[in-house]
């Protein structure tokens, strides 16, 4: 190991990881923004509510999202009528469809998250709202949400870190995250080993960041739920 290339080039390091940290926490927070209203959808008892959600997740959980990426950055620009479009300056960048690409991604697989913590609410906790003259919208905000919310933790904890690790994908799209910059290290010294041992750390070290701060939520939240559960 080449310490020396790596003290060099730690501030490539340090672009690349503020560029991935970008990329994780936009595509997350678009993706949550998107995937509430639709598991909402997606609970509904109405096949027309819900089954073009669970087709949307369906499609999205089901295929590659390198496949995704490649469609939205090098697919839509053989189109001229994309080309000559509005949205061309947005869907020629490469930030853009990189950010893109990943929040329909992570919001399908979050939109299953959701819907699945929605139905584990216990009915009777339903029936309890309504026997208090509680309205739709409100049971939905003071009860449903929250449980889902608490319940929906352990997953969705497991998909923000496969998330982080989605983004290395991003390099292939030309933006220099953490694998962009050890692909750049790499070529210019031809030291596979420096450059991809060093990117994979700072992946490493940004998990356990992430699976730490979702422990600390899950006790804080989860905890009492479930030994409230196991209580009753």
């Amino acid at each position: 190991m080449d310490f020396e290339v790596i003290a060099e080039n730690l501030p490539l390091y340090g672009q690349g990881l503020l560029v991935t940290l970008a990329l994780l926490v936009l595509s997350l927070a678009f993706g949550m923004l998107f995937a509430l209203p639709l598991a909402m959808l997606r609970s509904m008892p109405s096949a027309w509510a819900w089954r073009p959600v669970w087709l949307f997740t369906y499609v999205i959980r089901g295929t590659p999202l390198l496949a995704q990426l490649f469609l939205l950055y090098y697919g839509l620009a053989q189109f001229e009528a994309v080309r000559e479009s509005l949205l061309w300056p947005y869907l020629r960048s490469a930030w853009f469809c990189a950010v893109a690409a990943f929040t329909i991604n992570t919001c399908a697989y979050t939109t299953e998250i959701l819907h699945g913590a929605m139905r584990a609410l216990p009915a009777g906790e339903i029936e309890a709202a309504q026997s208090l003259g509680m309205s739709r919208w409100v049971i939905l905000r003071r009860i449903v949400l929250p449980h889902a919310f608490r319940r929906a933790l352990p997953a969705y904890g497991n998909e923000v870190v496969l998330m982080l690790h989605a983004t290395s994908l991003a390099s292939v799209v030309t933006l220099y995250d953490l694998t962009g910059a050890a692909r750049e290290i790499h070529s210019r010294y031809y030291m596979p080993f420096e450059a991809f041992i060093t990117a994979g750390v700072g992946y490493v070290l940004i998990t356990v960041v992430l699976v730490a701060l979702f422990r600390a939520a899950e006790r804080r939240w989860l905890a009492p739920l479930m030994a409230h559960g196991a209580r009753g």
